[in-house]
């Protein structure tokens, strides 16, 4: 198989030497072609916007001149009066050695008046498979053939082992029947050829190649042949050894691909690790002691890793804050007390040898004209970690939106932290939504994190913004990487109980994926008696920050902790699902030092156990060979629920006691609780559901959906279906 540079030369050869007439009416058309490209050509476009493969600039150069306009009408004048070939060459990785390319100034002269010809029929034929290499001597005719196109300019490739190697499958070609006459440039015809190379290859040149673009001289008339040319080539760059790269075959457009690949952003998020709660036997512990959990942050990770594409992991699911997520119509307490408790029982989806006890408490929601002012701190992370459009552009819009639900008595006052912490905006009145709103817009992402020293400087603001019964709260905003200062979770929360002690309440939103540490968030969120949420949509930010705002920033209960003791008689067994980072000892339940969880106004906590009964078949158990005497005076109880809490700012607990009978009925409430609770249950790969699945699961959360305002609860069952899709690949 021959080249199509060899079928070009034979041709050329075998072509006789035009008349002197014709080779003048020739060049006189090139160069009235030339002087009107000149005129008419578009602007040129810098090169400092096209897309660059160094090593290739000279080479594809040289193709441009090659296939501009002007060139072909010039070469035409001498092979068109014979025979026309037109050749397309998509060359594969061309291979040269120390290439250099110095282009000279184009030259003109008055043309001669020629008159207008008609463009010749151009025929098709089908691609032939790719000849083989070309050597040297074929692309220096090229090269030759180049010099006499553009009138004399000085075009020299160097290298001694310069080849064209083949690569592709096919190259299209072109031939076009011959014509005694010539057809203006301007008519967009394909009925042009190379001239057979007359002169010798020029000297070659100093510049490098890489820099031959730098060394065109400047011109419109230049850069509009350029600009005609480029779009027949597309340009990609593929470094490997001494292989500079290839030119495609030509094209619509110009697209250079990258001539690196990009890193992928490692991934850093950290999350605690604790193992599911087991099965426990009742006989040889029949205390179950935990710090109530108001917080929601697992279920928008969940939410946000499933339409990600991705199963969450086992340890960003808390069953808990999946369950805490949605709000349930629980009874409302009476008179003066803090909350309210509602207990149903109901036989167990995934198990029918079991029952669930779900525990609902139901906090006192307060008139808006009793709230306490409230003193805000916004300490917001602005280090360079936070730019990415769902951090920092997601919280400040966030962080606006709760501005119109707060009140004219209640201050603001914004920290930023970002390789050193600043005061953004001193303490004012949320009624001057302006200038707070200015100073949210002027926020930058920017440096490492100085997490504790922005704490600091944010308490010292809560600090002097505090007067008697006031509400005084920082919301620390942030992504959760903490890489300065203070920042092992046990040293922050270390700091953090420390200034708890102050009356400074701390919560915390999360944003962003890729390096959420929300082992520190939960951490700061459980020390400084606060809540943690993660914001993943603005959908989420009005759930939190506009519907919840009262919930989320007045508490109306500090410390607050959960008892349950189960009767032996009853319950052989039992297993809280979800709260595993939230467990105390039982001595801790009685003692007022110890911290818990609060309860904002109007929130709502659900706790869900599985119990079974002595003699079940589904008993996990063996029974023990010296049991316990049979417990007295608690006939037909399952068990005894015991609350503690401490009202907002005083260090003496309150107890309230109520037993669990079993009669208690379950409703839609408790049931869409305990689909929850199975979804959960279904991500952590649970080995206590048996054959209970994504149908069960789904048909049991369709069933007891009931009503759904904001639409919560048919999200979770999109979720839950998503879940399912993404288990089975």
């Amino acid at each position: 198989m021959t080249d199509d540079l060899d079928d070009l030369r034979r041709a050329l050869q075998a072509a006789p030497a035009p008349d002197g007439d014709a080779k003048a009416r020739a060049l006189a058309l090139a160069m009235e072609n030339f002087d009107r490209a000149q005129g008419t050509a578009p602007a040129s476009r810098s090169s400092e916007d096209r897309p660059r493969a160094a090593p290739l600039n000279g080479v594809r150069r040289m193709f441009h001149y090659l296939t501009s306009r002007p060139a072909l009408a010039a070469t035409t004048s001498v092979a068109a009066l014979i025979i026309g070939v037109a050749v397309i060459l998509p060359v594969a990785d061309l291979r040269i050695g120390s290439p250099t390319v110095a282009i000279a100034p184009p030259k003109t002269e008055p043309a001669p008046v020629v008159e207008p010809v008609a463009p010749a029929p151009v025929t098709e034929v089908v691609p032939e498979p790719l000849p083989a290499p070309v050597t040297q001597p074929a692309l220096d005719a090229a090269t030759d053939a180049m010099t006499a196109a553009t009138g004399g300019e000085a075009v020299a490739t160097t290298g001694n082992n310069a080849t064209v190697t083949a690569e592709t499958a096919a190259k299209p070609k072109a031939t076009v029947t011959p014509s005694d006459d010539l057809q203006r440039a301007d008519t967009g015809a394909a009925s042009a050829t190379l001239a057979q190379p007359e002169a010798a290859p020029a000297p070659e040149s100093e510049a490098p190649m890489e820099m031959a673009e730098e060394a065109l001289p400047p011109g419109p008339a230049l850069d509009g042949l350029v600009m005609d040319a480029e779009p027949r080539l597309r340009a990609e760059a593929k470094m490997e050894g001494d292989t500079i790269g290839y030119l495609a075959a030509p094209s619509a457009s110009v697209v250079a691909e990258p001539d690196q690949t990009i890193a992928p952003v490692a991934n850093t998020e950290a999350y605690a690790t604790e193992a599911p709660n087991p099965v426990k036997m009742t006989a040889e512990e029949p205390v179950s002691t935990f710090s109530i959990d108001v917080d929601t942050a697992s279920y928008a990770v969940v939410r946000s890793s499933l339409t990600g594409g991705n199963l969450p992991t086992p340890e960003q699911v808390r069953i808990e804050e999946m369950v805490n997520y949605f709000p349930y119509a629980y009874a409302a307490p009476e008179g003066d007390q803090a909350f309210a408790s509602t207990i149903s029982v109901m036989p167990t989806p995934w198990n029918p040898g079991t029952r669930l006890v779900s525990i609902g408490i139901q906090g006192a929601l307060p008139e808006v004209a009793a709230r306490p002012p409230l003193n805000l701190v916004f300490l917001i992370d602005t280090s360079g970690s936070m730019e990415d459009a769902n951090k920092l552009p997601l919280l400040k819009q966030s962080l606006s939106l709760m501005l119109s639900e707060l009140r004219p008595e209640d201050q603001v006052a914004i920290v930023t932290y970002a390789g050193s912490a600043g005061q953004v905006l001193p303490p004012t009145a949320a009624g001057d939504q302006d200038t707070i709103l200015r100073s949210l817009d002027n926020l930058m992402a920017g440096g490492s994190t100085a997490g504790a020293e922005g704490l600091e400087l944010a308490y010292q603001v809560a600090e002097g913004m505090k007067a008697d019964g006031e509400v005084t709260r920082i919301l620390l905003a942030t992504d959760g990487d903490f890489n300065v200062g203070v920042s092992d979770p046990e040293g922050l929360e270390a700091y953090v109980a420390k200034q708890r002690e102050t009356g400074t309440y701390l919560s915390v939103l999360g944003f962003g994926r890729g390096n959420l540490d929300d082992a520190v968030m939960q951490s700061l969120a459980q020390n400084g008696n606060g809540t943690a949420a993660y914001i993943d949509t603005l959908s989420e930010a009005r759930k939190v920050l506009v519907d919840q705002l009262t919930g989320a920033l007045f508490p109306i209960a500090d410390d607050v902790k959960i008892q349950v003791e189960w009767n032996p008689a009853t319950v052989a067994e039992y297993r809280l699902i979800g709260y595993e980072t939230r467990a105390l000892r039982r001595e801790d339940f009685n003692n007022d030092a110890v911290d818990a969880g609060e309860i904002g106004a109007g929130t709502q906590v659900t706790a869900i156990y599985e119990v079974t009964a002595p003699g079940s078949a589904a008993l996990l158990n063996d029974p023990l060979r010296y049991g316990a005497a049979p417990a007295e005076g608690a006939a037909g109880e399952l068990g005894f629920l015991r609350l503690r809490w401490k009202a907002p700012g005083e260090g003496t607990s309150t107890l309230v006691e109520t037993p669990i009978t079993g009669a208690e009925a379950s409703s839609p409430e408790t049931r869409f609780a305990a689909a929850i609770a199975g979804f959960g249950q279904l991500l952590q790969g649970s080995v206590y559901l048996g054959d209970w699945g994504w149908d069960q699961a789904i048909d049991l959360a369709v069933q007891n959906r009931g009503e759904d305002a904001f639409g919560y609860r048919i999200e979770a069952v999109n979720l839950m279906r998503l879940a399912q899709s993404l288990s089975a690949q």
